[in-house]
Formats: C-alpha cells, structure tokens, sequence
C-alpha cells in the first residue's frame, strides 16, 4: 500500500497486510521524533516559541491517539510498536500520556471486559473490521463484545447509516448524531462525533451551535425534541413541516434516514450511560498528562476493584435469594393453568402497568449542569420526560395491532431507504432473541418470558400495546430497583448512576447486564421508529 500522507499512514494501521502496517508505523515513528525535536525548547524568539508551542499541541495530540493505539489496537503488532514509540519518547525526556480512569466502562471492571489480544477468531475479526473502518476500536464495540453476534448486527447498521450510500451527505449524518446524543447530554457520542464531522469535511461553524446550522437541519431539532423524550406526540404535522418548508424541505427519503439516526442515537445514548461508557482514550477526559497522585491505596488494590470486599460477601446470599426467587416465579407463570383473561381484563392490566410505569421514580431530582459544549446542539433545554411525568399527561395507547414494525415500518423504510429496514430487523431480532439460556450461576433456563417482560415493559412506558400479551406478569418479573433501572436507561438516561447499575440482579454476571442494556436500547428504538414512521405513514395516506 502506498502511504503518501500522515493521514494515511494511521488508516494503514487497519490493513490486514502486516507488511503494509510495518510501513505505516516506520513512518509514524519518525514522524513522531521529528515533532519531539521540533517541541524541544530554543530560547529563540517569541515566534519560534509560538511555533514551539503549537508543535508541542500537534505532538501531544499524536502521543495521545499512540496511547489509544497500544491499548485498543486489536493487532499486536500495532499495540506493541505505539508502546515501544512511547517508552522511547519518554526515555529522551517528554513526557507521555497515560489513561484515566479503569477501562471501557465505569461500571465493568477492565478485567471482565473482553481484552483485544485476547479473543475467538470470530470476535477477532469483527474488531479487525470495525477497526480498519473507523481507525479507533471504541469502548462501545469493546462492551458489546461480550455479544459477538449482537456487535456484528449492530456495527453492520452504524456503518451502513453513517458511511455507505444514501440520502444525506456524510457531515449532514453526523452532524444530525451530534443533534441526538447532544439531547441525553451525552458528551462521549457528540465528541465522537464532532470529530468524524471535521473528518469528513464539516463546517467548523456549526459547531457553534444548531443556529449556526441550515435551516434545513435546524428544522428537524422539533422532532428531535419530541422522539427524544415523548415519540407518542408525533403527528403528521411534524412531517409535514419538514417535507413542505419551501427551499429547506425534506424529501421523504432524507427524512426517512434522518428519523433512523436520530433514534439509533437516542437509544445508543441509553446504552452508553447504562453500561457507564468511559471516554475514549484518545480524547478529552480519556488522558492526562500529569503524574499520577501517590495515595494510601494499594495500585494493585485499585486495579483489581478491591475496597468493598465486605460489603460485596454481606450482599451475596441475599442477591443468591433473589435470583432463586426470580426463577420460581419464571416456573409457575409457565406451569400456570388458568382460564384466558378476556380482551377487557388484559386491556386493563395493561392501562395499570402503563399508569404505574409513570410513577416510579427514576432518581433524585438534582440539577444536572449542561455545559455549552453540548446544550449548544439543541434548543428548549427544559423539555424532557420528567415534565410530562410531573404533569400527569395522559399517554395514548399505541395498539401494535393496528400499526407493527413487522407489517408496516419495516416496509416503509425500506421502500424509502433501501435496506436499512432489512439491517434494522436483523438487529432487532438478534437482540430480543439473544440468549445463552443462562441466569447468574444457573444452566439451560429458559428466559424467553423475561426478556419479554423486558421488552414489552419498555414499549408500555411509551404506551405501545401488544393484545396477545398479559401486562401482569410484568410486576411477577420485574422487581422495583429493575424498574427504576430501566425508567432511568430509557428515558432520562444521563442520570443513570453505578449504584442503580448494580442495584438490580446482583447476582448477575456483567456480561447478561449488558444483555439487559441491549435489550432496552433496542427496544427504545423500536418505540421511537413506530410513532416516526406511523407519522409518515399517516402523512402519505
């Protein structure tokens, strides 16, 4: 491969050709040691200390995607050399980066999380790809790596929307990802994303704020707004809005790709927060430069999550209790031998479940400070779930009969935007159907009536029902501290918390709460989809 800018030689680091990405690191190195010489202090004038400076910043910038490279690269090859570029660097005497904080995910220990260098071939393979698209192996793909089969699905979508052909150009894309995580006040999803934005040739000014933006993009922060945080308010009117605004109208295969990110971002916002995503290596908050702090703590102590031993011992026969509990209820709603509940009574249960999902409580109400760098992204900051909540709105009921991702949605977009609908319900599928038939330390259980429960819960809070289903099983299977859990992902994500994280199902491995996170980022998508696209339907018929 012929490498013939800087640019290149980092997207050669994702060759398969081992001999290609060699080149590609020989030429980084020296690179780097001339931007180490070029740091170096003179005692020049004042403009070569400006100019000192600024390759000071270019380096430390280097020397901090060098770090994210010999920790998340999955060639070893690449790791091993980005490591070896940074010993010899701070052995001249520059100081070099190291990472905060304790991995991918504040909530999983970095040791229960699949490492690069250490994986089946299948999921080998996955992260060779998304590595070799994106230039970086993100901390999301590393979590949903407990779920090879799942990941696969899901970076299969993300790079069908975000970089193959389609409606919308690519800085519109990402500035529209940038519009959605900005609404969950996700600043991991808009760093990301302001970046590829640049990348691919985005105007610097809209990042000033979504007033310095098209109209055209400006247009579609109402939608935004309300899919975001209460979809059963979609009408026809918002459709229409956008598709009949004169020079700044949508057609309706633009808006069809732009209500798909839009909830793909609501929801991947949900699962970022839910599974505690650390920022990544690479940027800001995800380094520092200074020397670490000398504590009381042990290093090894800290590394390995002691400090709660105790308390950890005291909560395992409980949460074993809880587990075993949780089972029996599974055996005797599905040894159950009872008359069939009439249509009125299910119909009931399910205006019950759906009342009392609005009453659980998702956490205190603290003030969450905004800064400018994401609230700048979108408007009416005060509009979120918890007004409506607080208000006692009354959310319709969203009968699936009548309008289903199966028998409408899914034709619907993939008419408008040509197999993403396919890509969708591949997704879908994978996620609701996922199962190892395992629970905590259990084997070869069915759990096809939890993740049901699960789902249809989710779809209840935002009013969708399912006639066939019995809304009562959901309190049978589904405890308090889960309920708060799942509100709080699903609706007010960025107030989820490590203590609700491991609040519920304690007894749980890691990798089937990440199970649990998938389940509801997916099945927030769905909710959101179907009162999208119910909008469009009605607007075309």
């Amino acid at each position: 491969m012929d490498i013939q800018d800087a640019e290149g030689w980092w997207t050669a680091l994702g060759s398969r050709d081992a001999l290609s990405r060699e080149a590609a690191m020989d030429s980084i190195r020296q690179e780097v040691m001339m931007r180490v010489e070029k740091a170096a202090p003179s005692g020049e004038s004042s403009s070569s200390a400006d100019s000192a400076v600024a390759s000071s910043n270019d380096l430390n910038d280097t020397l901090a995607r060098l770090l994210m490279l010999s920790k998340r690269c999955p060639f070893a090859d690449v790791r091993e050399r980005c490591a070896r570029i940074l010993r010899t660097v701070q052995e001249i005497g520059v100081r070099i980066p190291r990472p905060l904080g304790s991995g991918p995910s504040r909530f999983i220990p970095e040791k229960e999380i699949l490492e690069v260098s250490k994986l089946d071939s299948r999921t080998q393979l996955i992260f060779e790809d998304s590595f070799a698209a994106l230039g970086r192996l993100d901390n999301i793909s590393l979590v949903m790596g407990f779920h090879p089969q799942y990941l696969e699905r899901f970076l299969r979508t993300q790079h069908y929307l975000l970089q193959m052909d389609g409606p919308l150009s690519l800085h519109d894309r990402h500035y529209i990802c940038i519009m959605a995580a900005a609404r969950h006040q996700c600043s991991y999803l808009v760093n990301l994303h302001v970046n590829d934005f640049l990348q691919v040739g985005g105007d610097q000014k809209w990042l000033n704020g979504l007033d310095n933006a098209p109209q055209k993009l400006q247009l579609v922060g109402e939608l935004n707004k309300v899919l975001a945080h209460r979809p059963w308010l979609v009408t026809r009117a918002h459709i229409e809005q956008l598709l009949k605004s004169e020079e700044h109208s949508w057609s309706l295969a633009e808006l069809i790709h732009a209500v798909v990110l839009l909830t793909h971002y609501h929801s991947l916002a949900s699962f970022t927060f839910g599974c505690g995503i650390s920022p990544e290596i690479h940027c800001d908050g995800g380094h520092t430069f200074r020397l670490p702090s000398v504590s009381s703590y042990c290093a090894c102590d800290i590394a390995n999550g002691n400090g709660a031993v105790d308390e950890v011992l005291g909560n395992h026969q409980e949460a074993s209790c809880e587990v075993e509990a949780l089972m029996e209820r599974m055996k005797l709603l599905q040894c159950r031998d009872e008359e069939e509940a009439s249509q009125e009574e299910m119909a009931t249960r399910f205006e019950r479940e759906k009342t009392e999902s609005m009453l659980v409580v998702t956490t205190e109400e603290e003030g969450t400070f905004l800064s400018r760098d994401i609230s700048c992204h979108f408007e009416d900051l005060s509009y979120g779930y918890k007004d409506f909540s607080r208000r006692g709105d009354h959310v319709p009921t969203f009968r699936v009969q009548d309008y289903s991702w199966e028998d409408h949605g899914y034709s619907l977009v993939n008419r408008l935007y040509p197999d993403i609908g396919q890509l969708l319900d591949e997704k879908f599928q994978i996620a609701y159907n996922l199962t190892y038939n395992t629970m905590a330390t259990h084997r070869d259980v069915d759990t096809s009536m939890l993740r049901r429960a699960i789902w249809n819960y989710i779809h209840c809070m935002f009013g969708i029902r399912y006639d066939d289903y019995d809304y009562g099983e959901i309190n049978q299977l589904l405890d308090r501290n889960f309920k708060v859990y799942i509100k709080t992902m699903v609706c007010s994500p960025e107030k989820t918390t490590k203590r609700m994280y491991e609040s519920f199902w304690r007894q749980f491995q890691h990798s089937e709460k990440v199970h649990v996170n998938l389940l509801l980022m997916e099945a927030r998508m769905q909710a959101e989809l179907l009162y999208a696209l119910r909008a469009v339907t009605r607007y075309m018929t």
